[in-house]
């Protein structure tokens, strides 16, 4: 029998190496897509010629458009990687980081119980919901967050285990922290860095400017972080784990690692700006995962420091190319 699987946010970081990894495992993949006057399927546009990968239009904030899907699709696997997912975006558009975050895993989750259908549904949950909780922090640490996509993600982590509890439903919560690759989002701070170094060491700019650079996160691998979400819904039982590479790292030791390894000096090049300061800041952020260590079998196997290597290596030659000049 070939598996289908239901993906929200096929077309981001975490969306498209999720595909990568199930087209592998000989998956029928299906994906929902906001329509847009622009098509932003970059991160997925070489997967466009595989016959089991099929795009759906939809959006988490319209209900009727997930019950019509899951009904029409009938998938074994949901995997809800679809939010508003910048912090600090989050605090410009709380309205609608709740509407698709919070909202839209309940309206996922109504209309898989809706379909009656047999299927397992995996929640994009984050270390963000531990917010100001010092770490390490672990499944059973309690939950501060401190922004609206930290509330907003906690109301869908808590409504995922209510749907769990209440309809025997095969849901679990994947807790991830921050997990990174050459296909994060310019706007995210790790790709920001790189993409900072690469511009720098091709002449483009001769600066970059950042926020609070003593923030502490857990930074990994986003390529290993979703054989992790897989795992986590072949289980015997649902339950909820936190991923993490239980390593915490500056944001000024990500700069020193990104610009060092194109032989810069990040002091020369890092500029400050308050404007980068989000409203309230997480100061620290690092995971325990020895529970999916021990249960899954999962453990990170990059670091901070190997990952900052890998991405400014992929935007020196993402930005030499599309310069006509090799870095």
């Amino acid at each position: 029998m070939t598996k289908r699987a239901f993906i929200t946010g096929i077309t981001g970081q975490d969306g498209s190496y999720l595909t990568e990894l199930l087209l592998g495992k000989g998956y029928e993949v299906h994906g929902l897509v906001r329509r847009a006057s622009t098509l932003n399927r970059s991160r997925i546009d070489h997967l466009h010629t595989e016959p089991n990968l099929h795009l759906h239009y939809g959006d988490l904030t319209d209900g009727v458009s997930l019950v019509n899907l899951i009904r029409e699709i009938t998938p074994h696997e949901v995997y809800n990687l679809g939010a508003q997912s910048h912090v600090k975006v989050s605090f410009e558009m709380p309205e609608y980081t709740a509407s698709t975050d919070a909202t839209g895993t309940l309206r996922l989750l109504e209309a898989i119980r809706a379909a009656k259908i047999d299927c397992r549904f995996y929640q994009a949950s984050t270390s963000e919901m531990f917010g100001a909780t010092p770490p390490p922090q672990k499944e059973s640490t309690a939950f501060y967050p401190r922004s609206p996509y930290g509330a907003a993600k906690l109301y869908a982590h808590w409504v995922t285990v209510n749907y769990r509890e209440a309809y025997d439903l095969f849901a679990v919560s994947g807790i991830l922290f921050n997990h990174e690759s050459p296909r994060r989002g310019e706007s995210f701070v790790t790709r920001k860095i790189t993409l900072g170094v690469a511009s720098i060491v091709l002449g483009v700019t001769d600066h970059l400017t950042l926020g609070n650079l003593d923030a502490v996160r857990d930074w990994g691998y986003a390529k290993e972080y979703v054989e992790g979400m897989w795992q986590m819904l072949q289980h015997d039982e649902p339950d909820d784990y936190v991923l993490a590479t239980g390593r915490g790292t500056t944001v000024r030791e990500f700069c020193e690692f990104a610009f060092a390894h194109a032989g810069l000096n990040w002091e020369d090049h890092v500029r400050y700006d308050t404007a980068y300061e989000r409203p309230t800041e997480v100061d620290a952020l690092i995971g325990d995962a020895s529970k999916a260590r021990d249960v899954l079998g999962w453990k990170a196997g990059t670091d901070s420091e190997a990952l900052a290597r890998l991405m400014v290596d992929a935007d020196l030659e993402q930005m030499g190319r599309l310069l006509g000049r090799n870095a």
